[in-house]
């Protein structure tokens, strides 16, 4: 397994069109790109991004949003708020078709209880963010995220159901611990739609490490991709207050890289 960084190691401390060269520099050639803020979202900024892209020879595996700031609003049924809500998503979309990323790393709705859900209109929007982002040349990957309904196991399998076009995945471990539901829960729900994996670690103190500081056993966790035929990359994902110095990052990389390789035999 390929394994990326995520931009969002460095926020706040860095500028997302400098994260870039920074994640070069520190041995990766792919990740994903958290764009931080709405202005962000232009396609000048992005047109930026595409240049260190090209020029430090990096590949943009996925795009994330500043997702708080509109993506519960896109299920908002006073009709000009979710429509305002919804040229963000398309910028962010257009963002991700420029930097030739595979998919677009969504949170989606706050939890709520699943009873009050209007379920015909949960999935009409759905199939409309899915339509977007395939017109854009991405696919939609809906990040199991603690407080959004993407913890929920019935709310995943009620969208992989019901969803007019196929619902993809990103993978967080750290949010499954956060949720209080195992790994294995979601991959079982995900199954081989799983096209994005952010890698962290965990103990009984900190829900979020760098991998290797904590206990996850990723012997299990990639054995259980294995048996979904996951082919995709890995993408670490930490807060930048989840280490100290950046040499930290380069060894996280090659102990998940030494543990899947291992597992898979290559």
């Amino acid at each position: 397994m390929d394994i990326g960084l995520s931009s969002a190691c460095f926020y706040p401390n860095v500028d997302t069109e400098n994260s870039i060269k920074k994640m070069k520099d520190l041995g990766f050639n792919h990740g994903e790109i958290f764009l931080n803020s709405t202005s962000e979202y232009e396609e000048e900024f992005s047109k930026l991004l595409l240049e260190k892209k090209e020029l430090y020879e990096f590949n943009v595996n996925s795009v994330h949003a500043f997702s708080g700031s509109f993506e519960p609003y896109l299920f908002d049924k006073y009709d000009r708020r979710r429509n305002d809500m919804l040229n963000n998503f398309k910028k962010v979309c257009k963002s991700a078709k420029i930097l030739g990323a595979s998919c677009y790393t969504f949170h989606g709705m706050r939890y709520t209880d699943f009873k009050e859900l209007d379920l015909k209109f949960v999935i009409d929007i759905y199939n409309e963010l899915s339509y977007i982002a395939m017109d854009s040349g991405i696919k939609l990957a809906q990040e199991n995220v603690s407080w959004c309904m993407s913890s929920s196991i019935r709310f995943l399998n009620f969208l992989s159901e019901n969803c007019k076009y196929p619902i993809y995945f990103t993978l967080d471990l750290k949010q499954a611990y956060k949720a209080n539901v195992s790994v294995e829960k979601y991959i079982k729900v995900m199954g081989s739609n799983i096209i994005n994996l952010h890698i962290n670690d965990r103990n009984e103190k900190y829900p979020c490490l760098l991998p290797g500081k904590g206990n996850l056993n990723y012997e299990d966790i990639c054995n259980m991709l294995k048996s979904v035929m996951y082919s995709g990359r890995g993408i670490i994902e930490v807060y930048s207050s989840n280490y100290i110095k950046d040499e930290e990052l380069i060894e996280a990389k090659n102990l998940i890289l030494k543990k899947f390789n291992m597992i898979s035999g290559n």
